[in-house]
């Protein structure tokens, strides 16, 4: 009996341990030409373990709690300890009532320089600089707790995106791309700018709106679900009017457009003859989508 109440704690603090992240990490080296060098399999090792392992906040996470996400790193060149690379970085957020898990963040940034000795530490420190590869993961895995955050409470995330601002504060101080407002409309910094502006202060609201006011009802009731999708959709109108073309809705419609374009494809109708509308307007890169929306 002794021996089973031990096996039950230990099977309760792994439970109760559990770290935020299922996170799947690829490293992609084909166009180096030396794909198959051990340094970017332990480095893919190492990053999949730190990424999982890593406690990132002050919840608990149940097992069935973890967000799944994805990093696929693609090396283009690499010189002694010094990478050249770009980062695609995508998470998911499950539906209340089904099995359905919808995509939340999908961005990929090209902006990632790192220096990598085989088998390093890899240790987060959230208050200073430790190498910009840690600084990128870190900056990427709180904007998708932020994300994650404010889909199920209203400025449910602001405690990550600060973090991703505090790490990018102190990854200025380095030289490597993507972390100053000189690097580009497509940057770290524009992004987590954006992200806190009140300018774009619609574009949280609708990330709480879409999922869990829209999303999570669709299960038990999908035509007042789509219908509350669309009403919070409809508000990027303003948004757009202010800040066109930003680089903030393009991330949100990067992630979304595929699902919209299923939503409003079948099932009951709802009025969406605005939302058409708006959507032409603020996300014209995906017309295409757009005009297969018959319902």
């Amino acid at each position: 009996m002794r021996n089973l109440l031990i096996l039950l704690c230990f099977c309760l603090s792994c439970v109760l341990s559990a770290q935020e992240l299922n996170c799947t990490v690829v490293v992609n080296a084909e166009q180096t030409g030396n794909e198959n060098l051990q340094i970017f399999k332990n480095l893919e090792k190492q990053l999949t373990e730190f990424i999982n392992n890593t406690k990132w906040t002050k919840k608990t996470f149940a097992p069935q709690e973890l967000i799944n996400c994805s990093m696929n790193i693609i090396i283009s060149e690499y010189s002694g300890e010094t990478f050249n690379a770009s980062i695609q970085v995508q998470s998911s957020r499950p539906i209340y009532g089904s099995s359905y898990s919808s995509p939340i963040y999908n961005l990929n940034d090209q902006d990632f320089t790192f220096n990598y000795l085989e088998f390093q530490n890899l240790i987060y420190n959230p208050t200073q600089y430790t190498s910009n590869l840690i600084s990128v993961i870190a900056f990427h895995i709180y904007m998708i707790l932020g994300l994650d955050g404010d889909s199920y409470e209203k400025d449910g995330g602001q405690i990550y995106y600060k973090q991703a601002q505090t790490i990018l504060n102190y990854s200025q101080q380095e030289n490597f791309r993507g972390w100053k407002l000189e690097d580009g409309l497509q940057s770290r910094f524009v992004l987590i700018d954006n992200v806190l502006a009140t300018t774009f202060k619609e574009f949280r609201n609708v990330i709480y709106e879409y999922h869990r006011l829209g999303l999570d009802v669709m299960g038990e009731d999908p035509k007042t679900g789509k219908g509350q999708i669309a009403t919070s959709l409809v508000k990027f109108k303003a948004l757009n009017s202010r800040r066109p073309n930003s680089f903030l809705l393009r991330t949100f419609f990067d992630a979304k457009a595929s699902e919209i374009e299923q939503i409003y494809s079948g099932g009951p109708k709802v009025n969406i003859a605005t939302l058409k509308d708006v959507l032409q307007k603020v996300a014209p890169l995906h017309s295409s989508k757009w005009r297969n929306i018959t319902f």
